[in-house]
């Protein structure tokens, strides 16, 4: 087990890498916690959960909407949990939004702890304290920031996770070496997929290298007024994609990458060869990179994008590998490059 504390603007988050969960929940009265899975989680780890008051959720993107969330707040209310409860979410990356967006708002605000059970969740979504309900179909239109009290990283986890939800999590980790870590690509390049599948030492260590880049550019910038919006690289044409034809996010989010890297090219940002690079990266990772759908549906969705400024929109491109960019893109531009997809 491996502790570290990180501090953001108004709490200190102990990050525990490589732990185990039944054994850190001991520290509590088991009167306080409540546990938020899914049904996926709850079949493989019913025995882990036992004697503990647990609200199981269906999985998948469709439960995360208002609906979702009033069912579970009924379910906590039914429970009699306090001020004093301790809302535990264990799953990928629905659940710890969920979880987040609950502990925030529940009689004002209780004590939330994430075990993050998805490479993604690991490396993105349970890290920040960004979480969002999608609202009509658009993802994460309601929200709040609201840090956990403390992330724990249970690697046990990832034994019973399929390989296309791991598939869907490298996209994250290579957003984040795109924007931040040309030393982070180079290392993926000359790995597999597989390889990180059957090393436990080596995806702990890309996992705590992740979460550490993540959560420096919170610490710099938690509300997204600067620097955290790089972490949408590849996200504002990916979640309109993903909208619009229920693709896992990381497959739609490698499809925004491949399209922001086009983008680069064209307005001279980006040689040619390292959007090849980029391409050839996703691909390795068994991710699309091929643009798909209705461009005229893509471009309506991406119009609702929270990142819309009146006639711009913040979207981020590359200078080169490890180096993200924030420009502000006039929408008649956005319009004709997505349209040239």
């Amino acid at each position: 087990m491996n502790k570290q504390v990180f501090t953001f603007s108004n709490r200190q988050v102990s990050y525990i890498f490589d732990a185990n969960l039944s054994e850190f929940l001991k520290q509590f009265e088991r009167d306080r916690l409540i546990i938020l899975t899914d049904e996926n989680l709850y079949e493989h780890y019913a025995g882990l959960f036992s004697g503990m008051h647990c609200v199981v959720q269906k999985a998948g993107e469709a439960s995360k909407t208002q609906k979702g969330i009033d069912k579970i707040i009924d379910q906590l209310l039914q429970q009699e949990a306090t001020r004093n409860a301790i809302l535990v979410a264990v799953g990928g990356g629905v659940i710890t939004d969920m979880g987040g967006f609950i502990a925030s708002i529940y009689k004002r605000g209780i004590q939330l702890i994430l075990v993050p059970a998805s490479i993604l969740a690991m490396t993105d979504a349970a890290i920040g304290g960004k979480n969002g309900i999608n609202v009509n179909g658009y993802k994460n239109m309601v929200g709040t920031v609201y840090q956990p009290t403390t992330i724990v990283f249970d690697y046990s986890f990832l034994k019973t996770l399929p390989k296309d939800e791991w598939i869907n999590g490298f996209a994250e980790i290579i957003k984040h070496a795109c924007i931040k870590d040309e030393a982070m690509f180079t290392s993926l390049q000359h790995q597999q997929l597989e390889n990180f599948m059957d090393n436990p030492e080596l995806i702990s260590l890309l996992i705590e290298q992740n979460a550490r880049l993540k959560t420096e550019i919170v610490q710099a910038d938690e509300y997204e007024k600067n620097e955290r919006k790089l972490l949408n690289f590849g996200h504002t044409v990916g979640h309109a994609i993903e909208n619009q034809y229920q693709l896992p996010h990381g497959q739609a989010i490698s499809i925004g990458m491949a399209a922001a890297c086009k983008f680069s090219e064209e307005m001279n940002m980006f040689y040619s060869s390292e959007k090849e690079k980029v391409l050839s990266l996703l691909n390795q990772y068994h991710l699309q990179t091929n643009f798909l759908g209705d461009k005229e549906k893509i471009w309506e969705t991406m119009l609702r994008d929270k990142k819309r400024e009146k006639d711009t929109m913040d979207f981020i491109l590359l200078n080169k590998i490890g180096e993200g960019r924030i420009s502000s893109i006039g929408l008649d531009q956005l319009k004709e490059m997505v349209f040239s997809l």
